[in-house]
């Protein structure tokens, strides 16, 4: 089994593709060659995933949202997807009020046999949320995710805007607190990140982020006192597959990020940790990239056995590499996702 903490399925279907199709055969956007399908989820033996609800602001070549009202439109319209997705029986979302155990997931469903993905929602970015009324509503539609930032946002700072947490953002952490929902620290600028933790002592992850000792520079990335307090915290780091956040900055554009990019930030992560159980996989390798921007070894999601491999090359355990792959993501989803109750 394999859990992968990020990924952007429904986003992706607004740039053209067709995720019930393998990789391979989904249409080029943007110019990027698709690295995710369902098929390809399946082949690879990825039974968890948490799946994004991603709203593009405008902005960085791009077009997209300008205000909340916005913001709302392409959240609740990547929530439907979700949910046509769950009718046709290709996503079961996870919702932690009185459901399964996430750690009932590899029993019930084989990697041979399994027809449907267990999706936990997070919602990247929280422009959408015009106001902590709005909290309710995302929560009943599944989220159980949520990050306040992605770059420039109402509500905190972010990558590439430093700056605080607002007083707005205040009011929504608060707000999440109250429904239990769980804290992703990815994308917050250095500032936020800190004013969060003095905020909130609800559970927290890093869905898609690496290590910036490696990286060597960036807002983007978590410094080893970042990485500590989340760890401190009981909470996970994924580790994004995207080469410049793998890459040393003199190398990136030298040369392809490799497996060996990724077990060098497990590595570090776990030093740090002193254990393998604060780290696992948040690939995000769908995330407005392609295949000529992950590891050369990675061409879809089918292929992320091989992580294990290059884990067990650089000689950690057996149990170290289970942890890795699935087992940390699972455990914290059975203490935290378990513990959310509808106000």
């Amino acid at each position: 089994m394999i859990a992968d903490a990020h990924l952007d399925l429904a986003y992706n279907v607004t740039r053209g593709r067709d995720l019930r199709m393998p990789a391979r055969e989904q249409p080029v956007a943007d110019n990027e060659i698709a690295t995710v399908g369902l098929p390809d989820l399946r082949e690879g033996g990825v039974d968890l995933i948490c799946a994004t609800i991603f709203c593009r602001p405008a902005g960085y070549g791009k077009e997209g949202y300008t205000t909340g009202e916005e913001a709302r439109e392409q959240a609740l319209w990547q929530l439907e997807y979700y949910r046509q997705l769950e009718e046709a029986g290709d996503l079961r979302i996870l919702r932690g009020t009185g459901g399964p155990p996430v750690s009932s997931i590899e029993n019930e469903h084989g990697r041979a046999a399994h027809a449907t993905l267990n999706a936990i929602l997070l919602l990247e970015g929280a422009d959408a949320l015009r106001s902590p009324e709005d909290v309710k509503e995302f929560f009943d539609a599944g989220v159980r995710i949520i990050g306040l930032s992605w770059r420039n946002s109402f509500y905190a700072g972010g990558t590439g805007h430093p700056g605080p947490i607002t007083p707005r953002g205040c009011e929504l952490v608060r707000e999440f607190d109250r429904f239990g929902i769980i804290h992703d620290m990815s994308h917050l600028s250095d500032e936020s990140f800190f004013q969060l933790f003095e905020l909130t002592n609800g559970p927290v992850i890093a869905s898609h982020s690496n290590c910036r000792a490696i990286v060597g520079e960036g807002d983007r990335h978590l410094t080893d006192e970042m990485i500590r307090a989340i760890v401190a915290r009981d909470g996970i780091i994924g580790i994004n597959f995207y080469d410049q956040f793998l890459l040393p900055v003199s190398e990136y554009g030298n040369r392809r990020a490799t497996l060996k990019d990724v077990v060098a930030h497990i590595r570090h992560i776990c030093d740090l940790a002193g254990d393998a159980n604060h780290v696992g996989l948040g690939t995000d390798m769908d995330g407005g990239l392609g295949r000529n921007e992950i590891p050369v070894e990675i061409e879809t999601s089918a292929d992320l056995p091989r992580v294990g491999d290059a884990l067990s090359d650089a000689e950690f355990s057996d149990p170290e590499i289970r942890r890795i792959l699935s087992e940390n993501w699972v455990g914290f989803f059975d203490r935290n996702l378990a513990q959310v109750a509808r106000p």
